[in-house]
């Protein structure tokens, strides 16, 4: 193959083009050329379509080789919906189902959550009634086998054990676990079922008064967790409230719309979409919702996007809470499913969302669209609000007169940056080598009975009291070849200790809210909504107003 043709052959766009011929061709559209060299008679049924129709004609008739339709199709899909906008896009049957599991809240498995600190998966958490329970694995099982193939200090990747413990509904894997204290590896039939899939990662009280919720992404399931979660803290007297959507990507628009409108008015706009071929729709909140009166600070930073910026967007512009954070994603596109008998599909672009003042959360595509995150880092955004670039012809204003910006995100009214307060070669080595979690894995094997049957922070305080965790974790990394100066744990022995108590928390019974209990006290952004309960939170505000 000459290289002009290799060239062509490599070109996305070729593949795009070669997509269009195949549809048409598929569809009965074949068109007429003359036989005659040089000589073509226009399709008069392939209308827009007609001139690439004819050169998939001609392909078809007179290409050297003979063309797999299937693996042309496989191929432009990607490279067409590629040149639309970074997020329409093409999904086969296996990427489709993997893509859906964490918004469809459940899929088919074992019921386990596992880590591998040290190249053998850890069983951090067995779902409580799942089918790993009821066949007898247990929190600190080290899994060495899956249906008689080694996956124990083999470097078996950690998306592929997930991938071969999930399987159908009521099929069934053996497992092969190392238990501490046994000699012999232990075998369990294990038959797969539906696991549910939470998508509120923590939900705990920081002050008396002041309530946190942490929102992973907006699946079918997530308004009804953060009801039972909020309902939960307004009984131990919650009257603020944390939302954190830091990195939470989006998801279902009803789901972020529900939420929002727990704390909004009756008439206040949520967010509208509107597109070539999609009208005008307005979401309006009800009035009905039962969050009116909690203080409430919506969390967000770089990788929040989507329903998170429609949410964020909605109490901002409703004047209704702080938004604190960094700027998010600037994901504002409506994608809308199609699906093929094949079971694959597109998530096609179809409208934008607009945030009540009728800023468009979306933003540039760009030739850098996908290192616009990077360039924040280096023009200084993450560390100063004065980097974030605002452009003053897209000043729109709230309901109560503050001005806000389009062009690309949810710029917050509380500006954090990122925290480096503590960092240190030492914690930059460890944190390289996950020896964080190695060594919690390694400390709650000691004293498994006792944190199965830890609930409360105090039980946790108790336990971590009876021995050193930070000159225990000091000897381990040094015996793992990483030695901490004493400026060193100086300066960032205090956020250590917390991650170790953290990783360890989660195999007590508290699970994820024991974690973010401890990893929550060296968030800086969490620190800044301390002191704003403590004084006057519009005073605060960096949003570039008059």
């Amino acid at each position: 193959m000459s290289q002009k043709l290799r060239e062509l052959f490599d070109n996305s766009w070729f593949w795009g083009f070669l997509l269009l011929m195949a549809a048409a061709l598929l569809a009965g559209h074949i068109s007429r050329c003359s036989r005659n060299r040089g000589k073509i008679y226009p399709d008069t049924r392939g209308g827009r379509w007609a001139k690439m129709i004819l050169v998939m004609d001609q392909i078809e008739k007179n290409y050297v080789d003979t063309i797999s339709y299937n693996q042309v199709l496989e191929k432009a899909i990607p490279a067409l919906l590629q040149g639309l906008d970074p997020h329409s896009v093409y999904l086969p049957p296996t990427d489709l189902v993997k893509a859906e599991e964490p918004l469809v809240g459940n899929f088919s498995g074992i019921g386990i959550e596992f880590n591998v600190p040290n190249d053998t998966a850890v069983v951090i958490n067995v779902i409580p009634g799942g089918p790993s329970q009821r066949a007898g694995l247990l929190s600190g099982d080290r899994i060495v086998s899956v249906d008689s193939r080694n996956v124990a200090g083999v470097g078996f990747p950690q998306d592929s054990l997930m991938a071969i413990l999930r399987g159908p509904k009521d099929s069934k894997v053996n497992v092969g676990i190392k238990r501490n204290g046994v000699a012999e590896p232990i075998y369990f039939d294990i038959k797969r079922g539906v696991i549910p899939v939470h998508s509120i990662d923590a939900a705990l009280m920081l002050s008396p008064t002041l309530g946190y919720i942490k929102i992973s992404s907006f699946a079918l399931t997530t308004y009804q967790e953060f009801m039972l979660a909020a309902f939960k803290l307004r009984e131990q007297g919650m009257q603020s409230l944390i939302l954190d959507l830091r990195d939470n990507p989006g998801g279902f628009l009803d789901q972020a719309y529900k939420i929002t409108n727990e704390f909004l008015s009756k008439g206040e706009m949520v967010v509208y979409m509107e597109g070539r071929n999609r009208p005008r729709e307005n979401f309006i909140a009800d009035g009905k919702g039962a969050l009116k009166n909690i203080k409430l600070y919506v969390a967000i930073n770089e990788n929040s996007a989507s329903s998170s910026e429609i949410l964020a967007g909605a109490i901002q512009d409703n004047d209704r809470g702080t938004i604190i954070g960094r700027r998010s994603f600037g994901k504002g596109l409506v994608q809308e499913p199609v699906y093929f008998s094949d079971s694959s599909g597109i998530r096609l672009t179809v409208a934008r969302f607009y945030t009540p003042s009728g800023r468009c959360i979306q933003k540039p595509y760009s030739e850098d669209y996908n290192y616009d995150i990077l360039e924040r880092y280096q023009r200084g955004e993450m560390q100063s609000a004065d980097s974030i670039k605002v452009n003053d012809s897209l000043k729109y204003t709230t309901a109560h007169g503050h001005t806000v910006y389009g062009g690309g995100g949810i710029i917050p009214d509380v500006f954090v940056p990122i925290d480096t307060v503590g960092v240190s070669d030492f914690l930059i080595k460890v944190n390289r080598r996950s020896l964080q979690m190695k060594f919690s894995s390694l400390f709650a094997d000691r004293h498994r009975a006792e944190l199965q049957e830890i609930t409360n922070v105090e039980e946790l305080e108790t336990l971590f009291d009876k021995e050193d965790i930070g000159l225990q974790f000091r000897l381990f990394a040094a015996s793992e070849g990483i030695r901490a100066s004493q400026w060193e744990w100086n300066h960032s022995g205090e956020i250590l200790v917390l991650q170790l108590k953290g990783l360890t928390g989660r195999y007590s019974a508290m699970k994820e809210d024991a974690f973010y209990h401890y990893i929550l006290k060296t968030d800086n952004l969490t620190d800044k909504v301390l002191s704003l309960e403590g004084g006057t939170p519009e005073e605060e505000h960096m949003q570039k107003t008059e």
